[in-house]
C-alpha cells in the first residue's frame, strides 16, 4: 500500500470517529468527548507514520486538544453521564503541588493531598520535606457553578508535625483521622501515621519499622474493607528519587494490624509496587507495578507497567492467586481507585485511565500529562496533575474508603 493511500484511509477513519464524537451516530457522548472505536485502529498498515515508540506519547488519534474525555466502550458513558466535562480547579505553574495522597473528608467537604517528593518543581528532597495541602470543595462547587470555564481556587497549606516526612500515600478517614504513609527522608524512617483533619493537625505514628529494619519508602495505603487492618506498598522510589538511602528490603506489600502491632509481608515479586485498592467486599485487591519508571536509572519500557489482581485469603488476609488485570499503554500506573460499579481507575501517562471489572479499557480522562492520583468527592472526580488540579462532574461514585 502506498503511503498516500494509507494516509487517506486513516483520514477517513479519523473523520468517522469525529462524527461519532459529535453525535452523528447512535452513540451520544458528552460535549467535547471523543469516541475511539477500537475496530478502526486494529490494523493501520506498514506505512503508518504515527507509531508510538515511546510510552510517554499518548494515544490521541483524533488530535483532540486536551483536556477531553476519550470513550473506548459505550459502557464508559455510565461512568461519565451525559454532560461530564473536565475543568481546571487549581493551578500553580512552576510548583508540583498536587501529586499524591488524596483523602476526601465528607464531613468537611475538603480534599487533602501532597506534593511530589522529588523533581525540580517539587522543592523537596534529601534536605527538604514535601508539603501537605487542602482544597475546600464547597468553594470549588460554588465557583464552577458561576462559570462554564476553568477556576483557580486557593489551596491551603497544612502545617504538620516534623514526624511526617515525604507523605506519598493517604486514605480514610480512619476512625475520624487522616491515614498517611510517608516515604521518609534521608535517614528519617518511612512511617504509617494518623493525622487529625482539624487544627492543630496533631499526628500519631503507628508504625515506622519492620522488626527493627527501616522500610524503603512507603508509597500507597488502603484499609481492608470491614476491618481496621492497613495494607501499604513499599517500593524503592525514595532512593531512586534521591531522597532516601539505598534500599535494604525487597520491594513488597505489607499488612499491618494496629490492634495487635503485627506487621507482615503479604505480596512480593514486584519491581516497584505502587498503588493499592480493594473491592468493597474486601475479597479482591489491585496493586499497580510501575516498574517501567526507574527514577535516576531512567525508563525501561520492557519492565512492568501493569495492574495485578489478587484474591484476599479470608483466613490469613494474605494476597494470593496473582493475575494480570491490565497493562498500561501510556506511561505507568500509579494511584488506583474504584467506583461503586466495579470500575478501576488509575493515574497514568495521559491522565486517568478507567477499566471495567473484567479489565477492559473503557475510557480515559485525557490531560496529555502524567497524573499520579485521583479521588472521588460527593460531586465528582478530582484529578491531581502536579502543577494543576482538575474536576470531572461524572455520575459514577467512589467506594467508601473510611474505617469507623
Amino acid at each position: 500500500m502506498k503511503k498516500s493511500a494509507a494516509g487517506a484511509i486513516l483520514a477517513v477513519a479519523f473523520t468517522a470517529v469525529s462524527k461519532a464524537s459529535t453525535g452523528n451516530s447512535n452513540l451520544t457522548v458528552p460535549p467535547g468527548a471523543v469516541y475511539i472505536d477500537p475496530l478502526m485502529y486494529d490494523v493501520v498498515g506498514a506505512s503508518y507514520t504515527k507509531w508510538r515508540n515511546l510510552s510517554s506519547v499518548g494515544f490521541n488519534p483524533t488530535n483532540t486538544a486536551p483536556p477531553f474525555i476519550q470513550v473506548f466502550d459505550p459502557s464508559f458513558l455510565e461512568v461519565t453521564g451525559p454532560s461530564a466535562t473536565i475543568r481546571q480547579i487549581a493551578s500553580n505553574p512552576g510548583f508540583s503541588f498536587a501529586h499524591e495522597a488524596p483523602i476526601y473528608v465528607p464531613d468537611l467537604n475538603v480534599l487533602f493531598f501532597s506534593n511530589t517528593g522529588s523533581g525540580p518543581l517539587s522543592y523537596s528532597g534529601w534536605y527538604n520535606n514535601s508539603v501537605i495541602s487542602m482544597i475546600n470543595m464547597t468553594e470549588v462547587e460554588i465557583a464552577l457553578a458561576s462559570t462554564t470555564g476553568n477556576v483557580n481556587i486557593q489551596v491551603e497549606t497544612v502545617n504538620l508535625p516534623d514526624t511526617l516526612q515525604m507523605v506519598n500515600g493517604g486514605t480514610g478517614p480512619y476512625k475520624g483521622d487522616l491515614l498517611f504513609v510517608t516515604s521518609g527522608r534521608a535517614l528519617l524512617p518511612p512511617s504509617v501515621v494518623l493525622v487529625n483533619p482539624n487544627p492543630p493537625y496533631n499526628a500519631t505514628v503507628l508504625l515506622d519499622n519492620f522488626l527493627g529494619r527501616q522500610f524503603n519508602s512507603l508509597n500507597d495505603v488502603k484499609i481492608l474493607p470491614g476491618t481496621d487492618v492497613i495494607y501499604f506498598t513499599d517500593p524503592s522510589y525514595g532512593y531512586l528519587s534521591g531522597f532516601r538511602p539505598e534500599p535494604m528490603l525487597p520491594s513488597q506489600v505489607y499488612r499491618f494490624d494496629p490492634s495487635t502491632g503485627q506487621v507482615r509481608m503479604v505480596a512480593d515479586r514486584f519491581v516497584h509496587p505502587n498503588g493499592i485498592a480493594f473491592t468493597p467486599d474486601g475479597t479482591t485487591a489491585f496493586i499497580t507495578d510501575s516498574g517501567m519508571g526507574g527514577g535516576f536509572l531512567g525508563t525501561n519500557q520492557t519492565l512492568p507497567s501493569t495492574i495485578y489482581q489478587y484474591d484476599v485469603d479470608p483466613s490469613t488476609q494474605l494476597l494470593k492467586n496473582r493475575r494480570v488485570f491490565a497493562y498500561i499503554d501510556s506511561g505507568l500506573p500509579d494511584g488506583i481507585q474504584l467506583d461503586t460499579m466495579g470500575n478501576v481507575y488509575s493515574g497514568c501517562g495521559e491522565g486517568t485511565h478507567v477499566w471495567n471489572a473484567q479489565g477492559t479499557l473503557i475510557g480515559k480522562f485525557y490531560l496529555n500529562s502524567t497524573s499520579a492520583q485521583m479521588m472521588f468527592t460527593k460531586s465528582g472526580l478530582v484529578i491531581l496533575n502536579e502543577e494543576a488540579m482538575y474536576f470531572v462532574n461524572i455520575q459514577a461514585q467512589g467506594i467508601d474508603l473510611a474505617a469507623s
